[in-house]
């Protein structure tokens, strides 16, 4: 039998493979819109670190970030509501992969297996890769953005609270007292952000100052874990 298709009749084959390219097009759009999106939005997010190098989120404006970002002020609502929103979003970015890899680290998933000394190593290189974004944690904790203050001072209790949760786990059996487990986590907390300030006056061309400051907050952090062993809960 011939397979020829019937005259005025469209040939099934051909109909199916127009149907599949249509759709493979306007996946390919939609994706390209999105990947575009996002880098765009990516952008609004940098430019606005270089705009806070040395000034408060609160003094700059849409119509700034927009400029410099080289969209116009009406495209920028199409990823952030406001400047405040953005700085939210900027506060997520920079605490959320600490607090996973440091998370990691006391979970036994790194290299060593050293948790005290995982962790500062990690604290240290994510401030040395991202000093900008640290500079702006630091800054905008007391800045005047409250939206801003809430989200770090939400994140830092995040850190806090999942540290507690570890070291309920890693002290199973010493019967401490809910209070002095998140007393604990506090105190390594404060000690980690002390770290980062310090670490940002960290003169470049002297690497031995950073090593001296990770190496005294290793020291700091054993100590405070030395105390675990011998607190008793009352």
């Amino acid at each position: 039998m011939s397979s020829r298709a019937t005259p005025g009749v469209p040939d099934v084959t051909v109909a199916r493979q127009r149907v599949y390219a249509r759709t493979v097009l306007a996946v390919t759009e939609v994706r390209s819109r999105a990947e575009r999106k996002e880098r765009t939005r990516q952008n609004l997010l940098d430019v606005t670190l270089r705009l806070v190098a040395k000034r408060s989120l609160g003094s700059i404006s849409l119509r700034e970030v927009a400029r410099a970002a080289g969209i116009v002020p009406t495209a920028f609502y199409r990823h952030f509501d406001s400047i405040d929103a953005l700085g939210v979003e900027l506060v997520d970015e920079s605490m959320r992969p600490l607090r996973q890899m440091i998370r990691n680290a006391r979970r036994g998933r790194t290299a060593r297996g050293d948790i005290i000394k995982d962790s500062v190593e990690i604290l240290g290189n994510q401030v040395r890769a991202h000093p900008a974004e640290f500079r702006f944690l630091s800054r905008e904790r007391y800045g005047g953005v409250s939206a801003v203050r809430r989200a770090i001072d939400t994140e830092l209790r995040l850190f806090t609270s999942e540290l507690t949760i570890d070291l309920a786990r890693l002290t199973a059996g010493s019967n401490w007292t809910s209070e002095d487990l998140e007393m604990t986590a506090h105190l390594m907390v404060s000690t980690m952000l002390a770290t980062v300030m310090a670490l940002l006056e960290v003169d470049k061309r002297h690497a031995e100052d950073e090593r001296a400051i990770l190496l005294r907050a290793e020291r700091q952090l054993r100590l405070i874990a030395l105390g675990m062993s011998v607190w008793r809960s009352t």
